[in-house]
């Protein structure tokens, strides 16, 4: 509803749903019909979606197409969901107990590698950078980004100090971060890199940082927000934006459920692949809805100097 990279996800899988409907007609096949809703952000937004699988439950639909808001808070309806022999099929974020019928995500943990091993390709690594780290724990997505994030660092022998971490995934709370951070670390020079999760937070952490005049610090952020590619192409903080084919992954969704509902073969598990957004790549970068682009060099060093543009199946 208000972070604009799940806004094109849902866009992705309504364009998709269009082209399924308009393939069924022409040959006389079921096609889908949508029954949405939106749960919103934040704890309210949890509880909504809770109640909202529940009540799709109730309603004994064909299958449950849904972009978790929680990864613990929906294990319960999901339950339900498998109880009464519902196929569920989640993107973006996991679902922790239960059975998904199939998992469309972006590949999180390689988006976070992306921005790592970019910062470290930037830094002397025999000195440690100072680093702020602005995270939200509450997703599989989120985690697996920062996991990603660290371990390239790691991989590439750049030490590193984490001065603070901060909880940010929206608007709201990227402003209020941002803020924080200001009064936790004044002084110029004071910390080297912030990692931001999503643009959704993240882009209003720029914003607090770029009005003080913070230019010095080095941002690396995912989504691929069309503000965020502006501010990396004004040389304005964010260095990095390791973007998701948002549209791609919503249509990947859609296309499982119906798969799973006509008793094709789909992947139980997949990963579509982050492209990174840098000044040296951003003519090849061609936006949320994609397509994706061919694989190529990165222009930067790298443990794995091919960027590669192919979907990755983990459980098929």
């Amino acid at each position: 509803m208000n972070i604009p990279g799940q806004v094109a996800m849902r866009e992705g899988l309504e364009a998709q749903v269009k082209i399924i409907n308009e393939q069924a007609q022409q040959t006389n096949a079921r096609g889908i019909k949508l029954i949405p809703r939106i749960a919103g952000d934040g704890a309210e937004g949890i509880e909504k979606q809770i109640q909202q699988m529940y009540e799709m439950v109730a309603l004994r639909p064909d299958a449950i197409v849904i972009q978790p808001t929680d990864n613990a808070a929906l294990a319960k309806p999901l339950r339900a969901a498998n109880r009464a022999k519902i196929p569920v099929i989640a993107y973006d974020q996991y679902i922790d107990d239960g059975e998904l019928a199939a998992y469309i995500s972006s590949d999180n943990f390689q988006a976070g590698v992306m921005g790592g091993e970019y910062v470290a390709a930037h830094f002397d690594n025999q000195k440690p950078i100072r680093l702020i780290l602005v995270e939200y724990p509450h997703v599989s997505s989120t985690v697996e980004r920062v996991n990603g994030f660290l371990d390239a660092l790691s991989g590439n022998q750049q030490k590193y100090q984490i001065l603070k971490t901060y909880e940010a995934v929206e608007p709201i709370s990227g402003q209020r971060a941002g803020e924080r951070i200001l009064a936790d670390f004044p002084q110029k020079d004071s910390v080297d890199v912030v990692f931001t999760v999503n643009d959704g937070g993240g882009l209003n952490v720029v914003e607090a940082l770029a009005k003080a005049g913070r230019n010095e610090i080095f941002v690396a952020t995912i989504d691929g927000d069309p503000k965020s590619v502006e501010n990396i192409r004004k040389n304005r903080l964010t260095r990095i934006d390791s973007a998701q084919f948002c549209g791609p992954l919503g249509a990947e969704a859609i296309k499982a459920a119906y798969n799973v509902l006509r008793d094709q073969p789909t992947p139980r598990y997949a990963l579509i692949p982050t492209f990174p957004i840098t000044r040296e790549t951003l003519s090849l970068y061609p936006g949320w809805a994609g397509p994706i682009p061919q694989d190529f060099k990165k222009p930067w060093s790298s443990l794995e100097p091919m960027w590669r543009g192919q979907s990755r199946v983990v459980i098929p």
